[in-house]
């Protein structure tokens, strides 16, 4: 079940719970405003109990913290209807709601530490002796994650109440959700941080030494080419080291492209020949960071490193509807289609290291399994890898400005 689903399913527990007490708040309400058709009590408590869900979600999912916590207090203690509402971590309280903060808080980190013990939700008399103080009892629900307890939902009532109990009981094991998926959501950050890690080591000191070798052999006899390719060298490694924005753009990815290219070219001389059919319309569309690049670098190892002839590589992107559809293809030594899925299983071969089944998973991940790597190759016959990008998908954008320089086409 995705993160999604149990997310939508905890929206809806919870508002199944507090749909009784909201219906008979929204009941009195009625009565003020008879001309408005809103539907039934139960409908609109259940739209409201949503929609106040909805909007306390987003700071949970950032994790908790203070500024988080008060963010989404506010949120919570509506949803719950109670006098007053806070929330902890395992030493502090992070964010109060409503009255009696004063000479409540200094007392609430006590029964707390007994709650997070436990593990289980308690209802408490605060034992207040301030007369007109509103909060006489107090349900503690824990609020857990992946490595346990990691504070609680303080809720405070006037009275005791079972209703309350249950009630604050769920919304707590709801934020609980919230808080996993914010833990997922860090470790999706850092699976994609250590897989473009991964790529960049495949930067070998290597190719590096061949570049600067390859440059150097310039600098007597063509010392305008010998500068030219010093800043491809340049922009490459810049690019491919930077530190910032998990997506990029088309026109940057074959940038960088062009830049390995040019460098594998004044290795390799004439031996290498590159055509490239860019359709312009397609260059602002938004793919993942390091996708293309890849499998760029697979064609001229394939093509050229293990092989003693020539090898042409065409690379275009045209438009395809609502997608950008881009194919990199090679009349190299191809791979033996056994080999190649062993790859995708999981196997990691000296010949194709990481990045064919890197750039895969990460399609996959972003788009839908709908969109990994389609590959057409047999030993002796080269191979031609197809990538379809949709032009718009939500949570896809790069933050990073266009780079400075155009493409030679």
């Amino acid at each position: 079940m995705s993160g999604t689903t149990i997310a939508v399913l905890a929206v809806c527990g919870v508002s199944l719970l507090l749909v009784g007490v909201a219906t008979g708040r929204y009941a009195e309400r009625r009565g003020s405003r008879p001309d408005l058709d809103l539907g039934t009590p139960v409908e609109r408590a259940t739209f409201h109990t949503l929609h106040t869900a909805s909007l306390a979600a987003p700071p949970l999912r950032a994790g908790l913290t203070e500024d988080t916590a008060r963010k989404a207090a506010r949120r919570l203690r509506s949803l719950l209807g109670t006098e007053a509402l806070c929330l902890t971590d395992r030493s502090a309280v992070l964010a109060w709601d409503g009255p009696g903060r004063d000479h409540h808080e200094h007392r609430v980190m006590a029964r707390v530490a007994e709650i997070l013990d436990s593990g289980r939700s308690q209802s408490i008399q605060t034992r207040c002796d301030q007369l007109e103080c509103p909060l006489r009892w107090a349900v503690i629900a824990p609020l857990t994650g992946e490595e346990g307890v990691l504070g609680a939902l303080v809720a405070y009532g006037s009275r005791e109440s079972a209703v309350l109990v249950r009630a604050a009981t769920e919304v707590a094991r709801w934020v609980s959700v919230q808080l996993e998926l914010a833990e997922l959501d860090r470790s999706r950050t850092r699976l994609i941080e250590a897989e473009i890690r991964a790529l960049r080591a495949q930067i070998s000191p290597h190719f590096i030494f061949n570049s600067l070798a390859a440059i150097a052999s310039f600098v007597r006899t063509d010392p305008e080419r010998a500068r030219e390719l010093l800043l491809e060298f340049a922009d490459f490694t810049r690019y491919s080291f930077r530190r910032h924005g998990e997506f990029t753009t088309l026109a940057d990815e074959l940038r960088s492209i062009e830049q390995y290219l040019a460098l594998a070219g004044a290795r390799f001389g004439d031996r290498l020949k590159v055509t490239l059919q860019i359709a312009p319309e397609v260059l602002p569309v938004t793919l993942p960071f390091l996708c293309l690049q890849p499998l760029v670098e697979n064609a001229v190892k394939h093509g050229l490193e293990d092989s003693t002839s020539g090898c042409r590589i065409v690379i275009a992107a045209r438009d395809a509807g609502a997608e950008a559809m881009v194919t990199i293809e090679d009349d190299g030594v191809g791979m033996d289609p056994d080999v190649l899925r062993r790859v995708f299983a999981g196997e990691r071969t000296a010949s194709t290291g990481i990045g064919l089944s890197n750039v895969d998973e990460r399609l996959r991940q972003v788009y839908g399994d709908g969109h990994g790597l389609v590959i057409e190759t047999a030993v002796g016959a080269g191979m031609k890898i197809t990538v379809r990008i949709p032009k718009y998908r939500a949570g896809v954008h790069s933050s990073v400005p266009g780079r400075r320089g155009g493409g030679r086409r």
